[in-house]
């Protein structure tokens, strides 16, 4: 008598299926939820927390989640700027759905503080972005 079922084990196939991108919409001003969406919405909030989390600094998201922007401040603009889109790519790279990140445009007001705008391309379409590292 067989003790697994048929057609399970090492030789059986693995099958992949992508899950659907639903997800609670977050209205950042009020702090609550407006509801729920999908595609596009759901990609531009999951960008939006992607830059927003810092990675291992918080034990609810896994270590592979998030971006590592907070070290940057401080250093010399060079070296911020040409760590900035290494260092977003990064972050992005366990979201299969984020295709692509390009577009860089990088400006330095007058206080010191650099900001980059780029455009993250997604299944869903494209998300114009923005990350500013203040001069501390």
């Amino acid at each position: 008598m067989a003790t697994l079922p048929q057609g399970v084990g090492i030789s059986a196939p693995t099958e992949y299926v992508d899950l659907p991108t639903n997800t609670f919409i977050i209205d950042w001003s009020t702090k609550q939820i407006a509801g729920t969406g999908t595609g596009l919405a759901a990609m531009r909030q999951a960008v939006e927390t992607i830059l927003n989390v810092e990675r291992f600094r918080w034990q609810i998201y896994d270590s592979n989640f998030g971006s590592e922007l907070q070290d940057l401040p401080g250093n010399e603009l060079d070296y911020i700027q040409s760590e900035l889109p290494r260092r977003i790519e990064e972050a992005f790279s366990v979201d299969n759905r984020i295709l692509s990140v390009d577009n860089y445009v990088f400006n330095v007001d007058g206080q010191g503080n650099l900001t980059v705008t780029f455009d993250v391309q997604t299944a869903y379409g494209t998300i114009p972005e923005e990350v500013t590292v203040t001069n501390n």
